[in-house]
């Protein structure tokens, strides 16, 4: 018995990996482990070093994910790690959407750290797993390991979220982040379990082609679609759709603001990603089933989300509502593309790409005008916080008024580009519901963003305190108004790679 079942260790092969192609995830895990372990390890760096090394991991899987987009070219798309991660341009854009975003939020966290007489490695150790996670997501080809990296991204936000040891608000904040996220997890995995019943594999290929013969799954089985059910309730917490989205403003209000900044960016684009893989690849022969459900949690978190905002005083928590009514315009583009057959179905998935680009740009910029603005103990959060802004620091106000007039969807900035291309998503396969409830939410935040300005431009100060702009944070915004301005001016730069990023599905 003993020499069988050595004979079968010594005869186990692994699956072939292909090294290069997943070397955007090498660097990051390279990064990350260096930040915790060298970090921990040796004297305390000067300040700064530690953003230093993240900004530059991030830099580098951007690069090396640029490098494999121009090398896959019109490529078919492909399988790694025996069929565990997908090779694709949607894989690929969405993990240079999550490293750009990484390296924006780490400057913004260095400005955030400096401020509060912090400077750990282990913050941006926790940032850099929490991109690793992003990326399988975007990348899982098979349930399981989508689960693995919903979890490492969960747990480091978790952490992140209470790492602010100076206010009680961020300890509460992530323990709500925790509980409600466990529950969120445990409905994703009970789904993936009846998934799992029903087809007998986690692989999504291999489950759509299984749920395609109704013979095997009849249409009306009850398994089938009681998994999609608890599969799309984990999607929806993690995305923030309404009702499940109870949690965000507490969340987004008591994190430290340049991790809001993170949950909002990374968070959303590892999520949605995932959410419209598994839905587009595995279950497009149940369309019917699920698209009256992503149509009415799509108008409902549109409805809810700019209404909620509106009424809201402190500035988190109104970029936090905001927030959800973004979710719902992506939303919007995956029940554009649920629509099979149709000729334009592929520009649901090409829109609502590019607005989780444009989007992850916009809320980082932003929410860094915030963390700035709050100063230290990031406690002036307030509507008030940001009266005579203009007169105290005119062009940081500037920033901040080209940032929320691009959510707006204001011509010529990126925000106008996005919301465009889902409104025309959404018309082209005559989702007109949707589309007229996308453009009324837009209108209504619009409200909430004149709110802000009007407080910038036309109120006087309430306090003679200073707002100070350290050179990391000037760098980071800097950087998101650039690119909200170019796209909006030449948004061929950001449409031509997105026109590479859909599936190939077949009615």
């Amino acid at each position: 018995m003993m020499t069988r079942m050595i004979a079968a260790t010594s005869t186990f092969e692994g699956p072939a990996i292909q090294w290069f192609k997943i070397s955007p995830i090498l660097a990051l895990l390279g990064g990350a482990l260096f930040l915790i372990l060298v970090g921990s390890l040796t004297p305390q760096w000067k300040r700064g070093w530690y953003a230093t090394a993240s900004v530059i991991t991030a830099v580098t899987a951007a690069v090396l994910t640029g490098v494999l987009w121009s090398q896959m070219g019109d490529d078919a798309p492909s399988t790694l790690v025996g069929g565990a991660l997908a090779f694709d341009h949607f894989a690929l854009f969405a993990t240079f959407t999550i490293c750009v975003s990484v390296a924006l939020a780490s400057l913004v966290v260095n400005d955030y750290l400096t401020r509060e007489g912090e400077d750990g490695p282990e913050v941006y150790g926790l940032i850099l797993a929490a991109a690793i996670g992003g990326v399988v997501m975007v990348s899982a080809n098979d349930l399981l390991v989508l689960f693995l990296g919903l979890e490492t991204l969960s747990l480091s936000f978790y952490l992140l979220t209470a790492s602010s040891r100076s206010r009680t608000q961020s300890g509460e904040a992530g323990l709500k982040y925790f509980i409600l996220g466990g529950f969120a997890s445990a409905f994703f995995l009970y789904g993936v379990a009846l998934l799992f019943g029903a087809s007998g594999t986690t692989n999504l290929q291999s489950m759509a082609k299984v749920f395609a013969d109704e013979v095997t799954v009849p249409a009306n089985d009850g398994l089938l679609l009681a998994g999609i059910a608890l599969l799309l309730v984990g999607f929806a917490f993690k995305v923030s759709l309404v009702p499940f989205h109870v949690w965000t403003p507490d969340v987004y209000q008591g994190a430290p603001t340049p991790i809001t900044a993170l949950m909002g960016s990374v968070g959303k684009v590892a999520a949605f990603a995932a959410l419209i893989r598994v839905f587009m690849i595995a279950l497009p022969s149940r369309i019917d089933d699920w698209r009256p459900a992503i149509l009415v949690l799509a108008l409902l978190t549109l409805v809810v989300g700019s209404v909620l905002a509106v009424i809201q005083t402190d500035v988190k928590r109104m970029l936090a509502y905001s927030s959800i009514s973004h979710a719902g315009f992506i939303l919007v583009g995956l029940e554009a593309a649920s629509h099979i057959g149709h000729a334009d179905a592929e520009l649901g998935i090409s829109s609502a790409m590019g607005y989780l680009f444009i989007y992850s740009i916009l809320v980082i910029g932003t929410f860094a005008v915030v963390s700035v603005v709050a100063g230290e103990g990031d406690n002036a959060t307030t509507l008030d916080a940001f009266k005579g802004l203009g007169k105290k620091r005119p062009v940081l106000a500037l920033g901040m008024t080209v940032l929320l007039l691009a959510q707006a969807g204001v011509p010529l900035t990126s925000g106008f580009v996005a919301k465009f291309g889902i409104i025309r998503a959404a018309v082209s396969v005559e989702s007109y519901a949707l589309a007229v409830a996308a453009m009324l939410a837009a209108v209504i935040a619009a409200f909430l963003y004149l709110r802000i300005m009007v407080s910038m431009w036309l109120s006087d100060p309430t306090d003679d305190a200073p707002v100070s702009i350290s050179k990391s944070a000037g760098l980071a915004i800097t950087l998101a108004v650039a690119t909200t301005l170019v796209i909006g001016v030449l948004p061929s730069l950001l449409l031509e790679a997105t026109k590479q990023v859909f599936f190939r599905i077949s009615a």
